[in-house]
C-alpha cells in the first residue's frame, strides 16, 4: 500500500524538509525538478509538493497520508492531524508587536476595537478573544510589518525568529502568541489504518533517528587496558561506552567506542589522548535508532 507524503515546494522549510527526507532514506529521484509528485527509491513511497499552509489540510482530509509543515499552520487550519514528530528546525514565534512609539507596549494595554494586520487571523483572533479584546481582523499575505504605518492597523501579529526584521521596521514586540517549529504529520485514519501504520511509523522512526543523530558523533579508540579505567571516566555516553577485545595486537588492548555531543569533541579527544587512548576515529552519525 502506497503512502504520499507533502512537503513545501518553496520557502524557508522546503530545502530542510527535502534534506531530512533524504538522510532518513528517502532519497528522491526528479528533487530538483519540483513537480506536483516525485518518486523516492522506496517503490511504496511518493512525495507531493505543496503550499506549506495547504499541507494540514490536505493530510486532515486524506489527501495525503503524511507531512512536514509549521505549527503554525497546522493551528491556524485547525486541522485534525497526528503529530508525531517535532523536526528541530524552523523555530518561529508568532508575537503582537506596535510601533516603537506607540502607548501600547504589552497585552494589557491592547483594547477591544483594535485593528490588527497578520497572515494568521484565527490565530491572533482565538489569542485575543482569551485575553477579552474584541478587534477587528485585517488579513494579509504578506508585508504585514508596514500596516500600521499606512493605516492599515494599529498594530500587527506576525512570525519572528530573532526580532531583527521587526526592529528594522520599527516595531516592538508586546506578547508572545504561540512558538512554532518543523513537525511531522499524519493523517489520523492512515495513522491507525492496517495498511499504512506500519509504513508511517517506519518513516518516523527513520526521521526521528536523523533529528536524534544530529550534533553527535561517534569516537572509536584503542586503550591499553591498563588506561581503561581512567579513559572510561572521561566519556560521557548515552548508554555508556561499547568495550570489546582487540586480538591483533600483543599488547592487552581493547577497542572503546562512544557517541557524544559535537561540542564536547574539541576538548574530550585531546583528553582521551592523554589518558592512554591511541588510534582515535571521530565519525558523522547518519541515525540514531533507538
Amino acid at each position: 500500500m502506497k503512502i504520499k507524503i507533502a512537503i513545501p515546494s518553496k520557502g524557508r522549510i522546503s530545502n530542510p524538509a527535502v534534506a531530512i527526507l533524504e538522510k532518513a532514506g528517502l532519497k528522491l529521484k526528479d528533487a530538483g525538478n519540483r513537480k506536483l509528485f516525485s518518486n523516492t527509491y522506496h517503490e511504496d513511497i511518493d512525495v507531493m509538493f505543496s503550499r506549506a499552509a495547504d499541507i494540514p489540510e490536505f493530510v486532515a482530509d486524506g489527501i495525503v497520508d503524511m507531512g512536514i509543515t509549521g505549527l503554525d499552520l497546522i493551528y491556524e487550519s485547525d486541522a485534525e492531524v497526528e503529530i508525531l514528530e517535532d523536526l528541530k528546525f524552523g523555530q518561529t514565534t508568532l508575537v503582537l508587536a506596535s510601533p516603537e512609539d506607540s502607548d501600547i507596549n504589552s497585552i494589557n494595554d491592547v483594547k477591544s476595537g483594535v485593528v490588527v494586520a497578520t497572515e494568521f487571523p484565527n490565530l491572533t483572533d482565538s489569542y485575543l478573544r482569551r485575553n477579552g479584546i474584541d478587534a477587528k481582523i485585517v488579513e494579509l499575505t504578506g508585508s504585514t510589518e508596514i500596516a500600521p504605518f499606512i493605516g492599515v492597523a494599529d498594530i500587527i501579529a506576525d512570525l519572528t525568529s530573532t526580532g531583527t526584521t521587526l526592529k528594522m521596521n520599527h516595531l516592538k514586540i508586546i506578547d508572545s502568541i504561540l512558538d512554532s517549529s518543523i513537525k511531522l504529520i499524519a493523517n489520523k485514519e492512515a495513522f491507525t489504518s492496517d495498511d499504512k501504520k506500519s509504513l508511517i511509523e517506519t518513516v518516523a522512526t527513520s526521521i526521528k533517528g536523523v533529528i536524534d543523530a544530529e550534533r553527535k558523533k561517534l569516537i572509536l579508540m584503542n586503550v591499553l587496558r591498563r588506561d581503561l579505567e581512567e579513559v572510561q571516566s572521561l566519556m560521557p555516553a548515552m548508554a555508556g561506552p561499547t568495550i570489546s577485545e582487540v586480538l591483533s595486537t600483543s599488547e592487552d588492548t581493547v577497542a572503546i567506542q562512544t557517541v557524544v555531543d559535537e561540542e564536547e569533541v574539541f576538548d574530550l579527544v585531546n583528553k582521551l589522548k592523554n589518558a592512554g587512548a591511541r588510534d582515535i576515529l571521530v565519525v558523522s552519525i547518519e541515525r540514531i535508532i533507538r
